[in-house]
């Protein structure tokens, strides 16, 4: 097997990838404070960082949406509406413990495998609208909760419910990356943009 080096993640991406790790797991960590799990910076500060980094990964969302839609790239996620995403889940499953052969190959223009563009478009169009929709009717419950009894209420279990879907996405996100060519390549490449690609002229491609 021969591989060239190219690079697959712009800046722009990379950034955004690592704000939103960033943004998400702040958001996380203070979110399960405000709830009463734990005490870490206290419960006014707690809110406040919230507060501030929700703002700030609202506007990365934005930013990201402008930039995915200018450049083409919300086209990676794409379903190809094919059976290639059971065989994906199945080799994440056990097939990787059993030494088989990843049934996917990333090329250059298809850097998302089946599984991946099924839970990152999960991830885009369900869990960050639930988390975001919920979140700004958290601030602004004093405009719109008068004509509802315990509005506020719904809207705060809505919210829990999308941050345990947020947390089982991370554990889940966090295990993918340990399963390229070493437990640690992705994240190389997410860092420099560059990756190890094999020959397209080798017959090893698996359709998509």
């Amino acid at each position: 097997m021969t591989t060239h080096r190219v690079k697959i993640y712009a800046g722009f991406e990379r950034l955004w990838h690592w704000l939103q790790a960033l943004f998400i797991i702040t958001l996380m960590i203070t979110g399960f404070e405000i709830h009463g799990s734990y005490t870490l910076f206290g419960f006014e500060t707690a809110v406040r960082i919230h507060t501030v980094v929700a703002w700030a990964f609202i506007a990365l969302i934005v930013f990201a949406i402008f930039w995915h839609i200018t450049t083409g790239a919300w086209r990676q996620y794409q379903p190809k509406g094919d059976r290639s995403i059971v065989r994906q889940a199945r080799y994440y499953a056990y097939g990787i413990f059993r030494g088989e052969e990843h049934p996917y190959r990333k090329t250059e223009l298809t850097k998302l495998n089946p599984l991946q563009k099924a839970t990152y478009l999960g991830f885009k169009i369900l869990i960050v609208p639930i988390m975001v929709t919920s979140g700004l009717l958290y601030v602004f419950y004093n405009s719109w909760q008068s004509g509802w009894t315990g509005g506020l209420a719904v809207v705060a279990v809505i919210h829990t419910l999308g941050a345990f879907a947020l947390v089982a996405f991370l554990i889940v996100h966090v295990y993918m990356t340990t399963t390229g060519e070493t437990p640690l390549s992705n994240v190389e490449a997410m860092i420099t943009g560059y990756e190890e690609i094999e020959d397209e002229s080798e017959d090893a491609s698996v359709s998509v």
